[in-house]
């Protein structure tokens, strides 16, 4: 696996913005490359079962961390299992559950809302087309690509934060509303790539480039990005900015499918860790 820390400072070539849209193609997926050596594990850090759990997971994951939110799910399907089960649940039960998760007034609405969506409009099943969920409570083009990419394996682009600040940075749009962003992606890529990359990039925004301290001496990609030197240069020093939200695991999965455990059944660790 490949090392995430380069071994010396690395001095990127600035991309211009006369840069053609062949080499801004190749960059692209050149970046996307490396990240899948980086994080080969990459992988919804939501727990979920089935796609049901996946959507009320991902609206539950607004505003707090994956990892929060994959400490309250087992406690609601518990003791709701279904959209029926959901559907039919006392508001102010759902909300003491989804507390811990913040604005759970609102989540607990949009919750108990897309369940009985779920169980009058489509027989209990979650629909597997966007122009289908995004009818549903809390469930926007964001959500509704978490689901269908990891529940369906229909390919979509998760424009997350974490998405929109990436590619502003690696220049590969200027556009700022998340719609266009999705457009302008979605057009440097097969879309059969769409999913994974995704996964590549939320994985990169969350452990190394950071919103405000940027660890870019830690950066793989360092030479391929025009704006290196944002954050931290020096190795050493942005090694101790770099974010594993488990204390060291590769992700926030508290029940890891067995594909990102490595062979004693524990999960895999991180690049550069250790």
């Amino acid at each position: 696996m490949k090392e995430v820390a380069p071994a010396r400072p690395v001095k990127a070539t600035p991309v211009k913005k006369s840069e053609s849209r062949t080499s801004l193609v190749r960059r692209a997926r050149r970046i996307n490359r490396e990240l899948a050596e980086v994080y080969p594990y990459a992988h919804p850090e939501l727990d979920f079962e089935n796609p049901f759990q996946l959507v009320v997971a991902t609206v539950l994951s607004a505003q707090t961390t994956d990892l929060r939110v994959n400490q309250t799910t087992p406690g609601l399907f518990a003791r709701y299992p279904t959209p029926e089960d959901l559907a039919a649940a006392n508001p102010e039960e759902v909300e003491e559950i989804l507390r811990p998760t913040g604005f759970f007034r609102a989540k607990t609405k949009s919750v108990i809302g897309l369940s009985k969506a779920l169980v009058e409009q489509f027989g209990g099943e979650v629909p597997g087309r966007l122009e289908d969920l995004v009818k549903l409570p809390g469930v926007g083009r964001k959500t509704a690509f978490v689901v269908l990419g990891n529940a369906f394996g229909r390919p979509g682009l998760t424009v997350d934060t974490h998405f929109q600040r990436l590619v502003r940075r690696w220049q590969w749009t200027d556009a700022t509303e998340p719609d266009k962003i999705e457009a302008a992606v979605g057009a440097l890529f097969p879309k059969s790539e769409w999913t994974m990359l995704s996964h590549h990039v939320i994985f990169h925004g969350r452990r190394i480039c950071h919103a405000r301290k940027p660890a870019c001496g830690a950066c793989p990609i360092a030479p391929l990005c025009p704006a290196y030197g944002e954050g931290e240069t020096d190795p050493e020093k942005a090694k101790k900015l770099l974010k594993y939200e488990k204390g060291g695991f590769p992700g926030q999965r508290l029940k890891p499918p067995q594909s990102y455990l490595d062979a004693g059944g524990k999960p895999a660790p991180p690049l550069g860790a250790g």
